[in-house]
């Protein structure tokens, strides 16, 4: 299981934070503020005040046996890139740096970031396609012609097959799961019949996607 250092532990961090040690991930959540840290303690493996544009203060706590940066520092756009270029330069394999606008984001790719994320424009995207559309479950959006969506299944699919249905063929996209009652099935036999109590997890181009939805 990979290990996860969260420098950072405001709303976003804190959320990374918690929820990689529900899945069982080792997590190490960094902050400056005392009171976070006592709030974030219970919730994670290690929790730690210090200041992470202190580049001993990182060395000192270990960092270096982490697999994995998550960069949630919030307003401070300079502690930021500085965070996430000593974390670099430091030796930690993937970065992940949240970013407050366009060109902060592009600094932070320069200096090494792997992903950077906007959290805030991210989940107005879901809430607005959710919005919009009451056929759509769940929206992400992976480009800005790609998207992974929930949606129940269309009335022709109830009691078929995937192997029967071919929505890859017929359709242009790909079921990746199926959640219901029991659970997500992310090893769909392409025998196993839908219901209507089944939600489909699809990947596939907007355009089809869009067709998807109007005949729900």
């Amino acid at each position: 299981m990979k290990q996860f250092v969260i420098i950072g532990c405001g709303r976003f961090g804190s959320s990374v934070a918690q929820k990689l040690n529900e899945l069982g991930c080792e997590v190490m959540a960094i902050d400056p503020s005392e009171e976070t840290v006592q709030k974030i303690s219970e919730s994670v493996t290690y929790a730690i005040q210090a200041d992470a544009t202190d580049e001993n203060a990182l060395k000192s706590v270990g960092i270096r046996n982490f697999d994995v940066a998550v960069i949630s520092i919030g307003a401070d756009i300079q502690a930021s890139i500085m965070v996430t270029l000593m974390v670099k330069e430091l030796g930690i394999k993937h970065i992940v740096a949240k970013a407050q606008n366009e060109m902060h984001a592009k600094v932070l790719y320069k200096i090494g970031a792997d992903r950077v994320v906007f959290p805030e424009r991210e989940m107005g995207v879901r809430v607005a396609k959710n919005l919009v559309s009451n056929k759509i479950l769940d929206f992400i959006e992976l480009s800005e012609d790609y998207a992974i969506v929930e949606i129940p299944p269309l009335r022709s699919w109830i009691g078929k097959s995937l192997l029967e249905i071919d929505v890859r063929a017929t359709y242009g996209i790909n079921v990746i799961a199926v959640k219901n009652a029991d659970g997500i099935n992310i090893n769909i036999s392409p025998t196993e019949l839908i219901t209507d109590e089944d939600v489909m997890v699809v990947i596939g181009h907007n355009d089809d996607i869009k067709r998807i939805e109007g005949s729900v």
